[in-house]
C-alpha cells in the first residue's frame, strides 16, 4: 500500500540497547506507537538527558539518526511498538 514512510518496523517484547538508527535523514522524525497490555517503559533518550515515560498508546517522534536512544526492562505486560 502507498505510505509517506520509508520504512515500517514491529518491535515485539524487546529491550533495545542504547543506539543511532542508521537508516534515514538526519532531519527526518521516526514515529514511535506503543501498543500492548498494561505496560510502561522508559524510553531515555542520552543526549539529551531524558526519560520519557511511554504508557499505552503513546506516540513519539524522535530524530532517530541524531539522538541516541534506548528502552530498557519493564515491569509487567506485553509491549509492542511500530516504528
Amino acid at each position: 500500500w502507498p505510505s509517506i514512510f520509508s520504512g515500517l518496523e514491529v518491535i515485539s517484547n524487546r529491550m533495545t540497547l542504547s543506539h543511532r538508527d542508521p537508516g534515514g535523514a538526519p532531519s527526518h522524525y521516526d514515529m514511535l506507537v506503543s501498543l500492548g497490555i498494561e505496560h510502561d517503559a522508559i524510553l531515555s533518550i542520552e543526549d539529551l538527558e531524558a526519560e520519557l515515560f511511554i504508557h499505552l498508546g503513546t506516540m513519539t517522534y524522535i530524530a532517530g539518526r541524531v539522538l541516541q536512544h534506548s528502552v530498557h526492562h519493564w515491569n509487567t505486560g506485553e509491549r509492542y511498538v511500530i516504528a
